[in-house]
């Protein structure tokens, strides 16, 4: 069973096994942390969700985060060493659904509460709370395809391979291109969702002169704007996600089309807040909860005031300006600009 959330945006470097801590009354808990991407803002921010949460909480003592640029073996090593640590519960987004799998039934034998975010595991005895990756592709492209006006070469983006929120996101893209059979994909990458190698793969297609009529991608979007202007490509239809910083493109840049999806980063935050459900005897109804994505576009004037009403050009331009998530998370927002876990 899974249970569906509407995203409602409220606007307003850790090191590897970095660990944090506070003394409280209230908090009793130690909570393990296992993210395999560094230098992506989408994830710093949801670290800065999880420690926010943590500290907002006054039910955690201590944070032992794992963050670092690694595979599904480096992650399974994390996992381990979190479970040696005797961690209550641990946090994870998974490099593969299925390769952690081993580590997390370990982890929940030992008595640990799992939570994974942002992507689906396979390990039955996990939780899941996640945004709704293959409705966020499906919402995009379709609107992307509409804007094209049914027919054309598009190019796709996509984020990770092997990562679930990236086969998601396939099943949601190929689902809306099902429904428009004279649109073609002319160019798939993979960006491995890294700003620096996204831009450099649209350059280089761009390089190749041949003709495109819009680009989806995987939420490595601003660069991608960049890359058009600086290099005086004419501007196409861009999907990307709810970044602040191709927010404020979508506001600014003269001439150019898009749309973004809603991808809070702040679904870290949501993590630590059901482990903390778990713990104190509160397990939910439903094994996998997701939050629905919403779609923001500058094609219309409704859609142009969203876009303006969303804007915040106070956050990194890499992070997402949903940073809350009603009913989920409760930190302020200078709590996750500030980034600082119980303790520090």
């Amino acid at each position: 069973m899974k249970k569906y959330l509407a995203m409602v945006p409220l606007l307003a470097g850790a090191a590897f096994l970095a660990s944090v801590g506070v003394s409280s009354a209230e908090a009793k808990y130690t909570i393990g942390v296992s993210n395999t991407v560094q230098g992506n803002g989408w994830r710093e921010e949801m670290i800065c969700a999880i420690k926010a949460q943590a500290l907002a909480s006054g039910q955690v003592t201590k944070l032992n985060i794992a963050h670092r640029n690694t595979d599904a073996a480096g992650q399974l090593e994390d996992i381990r060493n979190l479970i040696s640590a005797k961690v209550n519960a641990i946090v994870v987004n998974p490099a593969d659904p299925a390769g952690i799998k081993s580590a997390l039934e370990e982890a929940t034998k030992a008595g640990i509460v799992v939570v994974a975010v942002d992507q689906a595991v396979t390990e039955p005895s996990a939780y899941i709370i996640s945004n709704n990756q293959e409705q966020y592709a499906y919402l995009g492209a379709k609107w992307l395809f509409q804007q094209i006006g049914g027919k054309g070469d598009v190019v796709y983006m996509r984020g990770a391979a092997g990562a679930s929120a990236d086969s998601d996101r396939d099943k949601g893209f190929k689902k809306a291109l099902a429904e428009f059979p004279d649109v073609k994909v002319v160019h798939e990458v993979f960006t491995g969702w890294q700003q620096d190698q996204g831009k450099q793969q649209i350059l280089d297609f761009i390089a190749t002169g041949s003709p495109f009529n819009g680009i989806w991608t995987s939420g490595i979007d601003n660069v991608i704007v960049d890359a058009l202007v600086e290099s005086q490509t004419p501007l196409v239809p861009v999907v990307g996600a709810d970044n602040a910083g191709f927010v404020g493109q979508l506001n600014s840049v003269e001439g150019l089309v898009g749309a973004a999806v809603t991808n809070p980063g702040s679904i870290g935050g949501a993590g630590v807040t059901l482990a903390l459900q778990i713990l104190n005897g509160k397990k939910p109804a439903e094994q996998t909860v997701l939050v629905e994505p919403q779609l923001w576009e500058n094609a219309t004037e409704e859609g142009k005031a969203k876009l303006k009403s969303v804007a915040d050009p106070s956050l990194s331009p890499e992070w997402p300006v949903s940073i809350s998530i009603p009913e989920w998370t409760t930190y302020t927002k200078d709590q996750i600009i500030a980034c600082k876990g119980p303790g520090e």
